[in-house]
């Protein structure tokens, strides 16, 4: 299965939300949010344009990746900035089959290049340890509360980017997601089923556990 990868166009905003939607739905909520947080981060001075791309298949939109800039505030005051990334979506038909692994990996190579340090996500620790994450409490990066999240990862872009570099990351609020909003959003999309999943149960583990 040939996968090519390409930047998003504006033609392709509709296509990647519905992408979105349909990777994420009832994976860690009774339906979805995702495809609202994608529509809206792409109007943030945060996001970062270059990083924005999409995995296609015999022309058909498979799989789509985000990012945008974070700061982490040293404990000297020193402001450092790196990259974020998130949703990374995938249809569930193509899952399993190396889309989002190749997404991940050439825009980390393409952070790189622009200068980042390091990413840093909230995800699985399982799952993307594979591509050189670790917890950020190995960095002793801590989220906004001084704490950390056991979904917290951090990926040094080159060895010791981070040395020296302990403190607070600063996601500035832009995931948050107004349940009104949602639903307007939501209206626009044909009906799908929400329920329980246990997927819902370990991403509540994840982000209520703090190590």
């Amino acid at each position: 299965m040939e996968i090519k990868l390409r930047l998003e166009e504006e033609k392709d905003y509709r296509q990647v939300e519905e992408v979105t939607r349909e990777a994420f739905w009832n994976v860690y909520a009774p339906g979805s949010d995702d495809h609202l947080l994608v529509h809206k981060l792409r109007d943030k001075p945060q996001f970062i344009k270059a990083l924005d791309y999409v995995a296609t298949h015999d022309d058909k939109i498979v799989g789509h990746i985000i990012y945008v800039e974070g700061e982490i505030i040293a404990n000297n005051g020193k402001e450092h900035k790196i990259a974020a990334f998130g949703p990374v979506s995938v249809l569930p038909e193509y899952q399993h089959k190396g889309v989002g692994s190749k997404l991940i990996t050439h825009t980390a190579k393409l952070a790189k290049e622009m200068g980042y340090p390091a990413i840093l996500i909230y995800g699985e620790p399982e799952y993307y340890k594979r591509f050189g994450f670790k917890l950020s409490k190995e960095y002793k990066i801590t989220n906004q509360d001084k704490k950390y999240p056991a979904a917290m990862q951090v990926w040094e872009l080159y060895p010791n980017a981070l040395k020296g570099i302990e403190g607070i990351y600063d996601e500035g609020g832009i995931y948050e997601i107004d349940p009104l909003e949602l639903q307007e959003f939501e209206s626009g999309f044909p009906v799908k089923e929400k329920k329980h999943t246990k997927t819902q149960e370990r991403f509540m583990e994840l982000i209520s556990k703090f190590i």
